[in-house]
């Protein structure tokens, strides 16, 4: 845990300068899609963790960047997909994801954020790891690099 500590202290003020600088909808959806992936990590998002996952999104300065209401829009999206079919869901979410397989830069934005929002109620859970790994995995990254 403590090399995803030192991660998450290291990068924590690069996120929002990533996010902003590389602002634009593909980037919300591949974000949203691996909160959401994030946020149904156990197989299923009840009333209070979509609660909290809005509420996250909603407090937190990475992405304020966003229009607040398009950001619920997208994460119900995606959730509501892996409500329906956690496999289909789970792939639509990761085919957004890998669009920026091809830049890395971005790419290591884009699983901040999502090992930010892991982290966000204290608990970043091996379910929540396994799916941030499976979105390095799409994205060419090593996990290791995250501390994962």
């Amino acid at each position: 845990m403590s090399s995803f500590s030192n991660w998450l202290s290291r990068t924590k003020g690069n996120l929002a300068d990533g996010v902003k600088r590389f602002k634009n909808k593909d980037l919300l959806d591949a974000i949203v899609a691996g909160c959401a992936m994030v946020a149904v990590a156990d197989g299923t998002i009840d009333a209070a963790e979509k609660q909290k996952m809005a509420g996250f999104l909603g407090r937190s300065e990475d992405l304020s960047v966003f229009n607040m209401s398009e950001v619920i829009d997208r994460f119900n999206h995606f959730a509501g997909n892996m409500e329906f079919d956690v496999m289909i869901g789970k792939q639509e979410a990761l085919r957004v994801i890998g669009k920026f397989k091809s830049k890395p830069e971005v790419a290591r934005v884009i699983v901040g954020v999502c090992c930010a929002v892991g982290a966000a109620d204290g608990d970043f859970d091996d379910n929540e790891k396994g799916v941030v790994r499976d979105i390095c995995n799409v994205l060419g990254l090593m996990p290791s690099e995250f501390g994962l």
